[in-house]
């Protein structure tokens, strides 16, 4: 079994956080895709987001028509700063058969060199690269044949796009899944900014 992972603060889940996995997920050859929201990311330290599980909810909420698709609470359970490589050998012991790809951006390249224990997280699985920015270089600390470039077309949205139309009354129409809209509506999220 193929497993990809994707980590990530999701803050809120939106379309480019779905579209470009499923978009390369039969190349891929993924039997299965995680989705794991962050309780902190160890690289937004300094940002503060809406509840990991209103967070949780909303991932649900834009995966529910996709068999294939999981969304996890490990990271939430365990609470604290997130780190790839726990998560990743919590996954090993509960599917000892897999392999695992790690989904990131191409904008998160240049941090893999401040990876906790990255040399574990590239023996724990490959880095399945999507295009988000235009490319960025590798770390020469980073063994290049663990990574893989999905080549994929990229989604013009983010969550800060996301949250700043939401505290300026604009539609988020398209960008996220309409049940998450009406989430983020209902219990009023990203009303006030966050730091």
């Amino acid at each position: 079994m193929k497993i990809a992972v994707c980590g990530g603060t999701f803050d809120p889940f939106h379309r480019g956080h779905l579209d470009p996995v499923l978009a390369v997920r039969n190349r891929m050859e993924w039997d299965r895709v995680i989705y794991v929201p962050a309780w902190r990311q160890p690289f937004k330290l300094d940002h503060d987001s809406v509840s990991g599980y209103h967070r949780f909810a909303m991932a649900v909420l834009a995966t529910r028509d996709y068999d294939i698709v999981l969304v996890s609470p490990i990271e939430l359970e365990r609470g604290g700063t997130s780190y790839s490589v726990e998560t990743l050998e919590a996954f090993h012991a509960m599917y000892p058969m897999a392999a695992f790809d790690w989904i990131i951006g191409d904008d998160n390249l240049t941090q893999l060199g401040q990876w906790k224990r990255i040399e574990r997280v590239l023996q724990l699985a490959r880095f399945v690269v999507l295009t988000r920015s235009g490319g960025e270089t590798i770390p020469s600390a980073v063994r290049r044949d663990r990574i893989v470039y999905a080549e994929n077309n990229s989604v013009a949205v983010s969550s800060t796009e996301i949250r700043s139309r939401v505290r300026a009354g604009e539609s988020i129409d398209g960008l996220v899944d309409p049940l998450v809209s009406r989430y983020i509506h209902h219990y009023g999220l990203y009303k006030e900014a966050q730091t």
